[in-house]
């Protein structure tokens, strides 16, 4: 997934209600960007990072500029657009490279399902069942290489577990998937101490057959792709 404009740098000076973020351009320029995370951003916000944002003379919008990217310590790069996971999904799945779900040729988004929601991707096939398949975008990082989810109480995760649970007794395939949005982790766990109730619904729903998957990314300030399998634990007792 490439960017619509090239990314340019800028230094952050402050992220506030959560969609706003205040930047320095290199040219001195002080702008307002929209922040499009609505989640804790532990570790990514911090004033004095230096940070990506997306140009756009677009007069529909409010803000000029969009956040993109942020670096992290050893040339690593974060993702800070949740919004962006389904994209990359999208386009991995249309090119085959999700191999657990490359088996199906019907790709339908937002489909309803469960109680009021939508289901990320619907995929169909005319000799499997349905796979239901809910995206997650993680960016919580706290040691080590171990990225975490969630990076705060998520009542809407915990209730799209208990739904992908329900899929899979009605006879459909079910599958949680986890993109790591950031390129400094090689696994995945539960962060249970900030929501014990998704750690809770997690184990049930594994334990009612939805599968995990993770994926991280390859990211850079052209484009953002989805990159190798993680592997996925309930937990991290290291």
């Amino acid at each position: 997934m490439r960017f619509q404009t090239p990314l340019v740098p800028a230094t952050l000076i402050r992220r506030y209600k959560r969609f706003l973020a205040d930047l320095r351009l290199e040219n001195g320029a002080e702008v307002t960007a929209h922040c499009a995370n609505p989640g804790a951003m532990t570790g990514m916000a911090e004033p004095g990072m230096r940070v990506w944002v997306e140009p756009n003379d677009d007069p529909r919008r409010k803000l000029n500029y969009s956040w993109k990217l942020v670096e992290l310590p050893g040339d690593h790069l974060a993702g800070i657009d949740t919004g962006a996971a389904n994209a990359l999904v999208a386009e991995a799945l249309a090119e085959g490279r999700i191999l657990p779900l490359a088996s199906y040729p019907v790709i339908r988004r937002e489909v309803p399902y469960g109680d009021r929601s939508r289901v990320d991707f619907l995929l169909e096939g005319p000799t499997t069942p349905p796979a239901y398949v809910e995206v997650k975008t993680v960016t919580l990082k706290r040691r080590g290489d171990l990225a975490e989810f969630p990076d705060c109480v998520t009542k809407r995760g915990t209730r799209h577990l208990t739904e992908l649970a329900e899929m899979v007794r009605a006879g459909n395939r079910a599958v949680l998937l986890y993109v790591v949005h950031r390129t400094d982790c090689s696994r995945v766990g539960v962060a249970g101490d900030i929501d014990p109730d998704y750690l809770r619904a997690m184990v049930a729903a594994r334990a009612a057959g939805v599968e995990v998957l993770a994926y991280g990314t390859e990211i850079s300030t052209r484009e953002v792709r989805i990159a190798a399998p993680l592997p996925v634990f309930d937990q991290d007792n290291s």
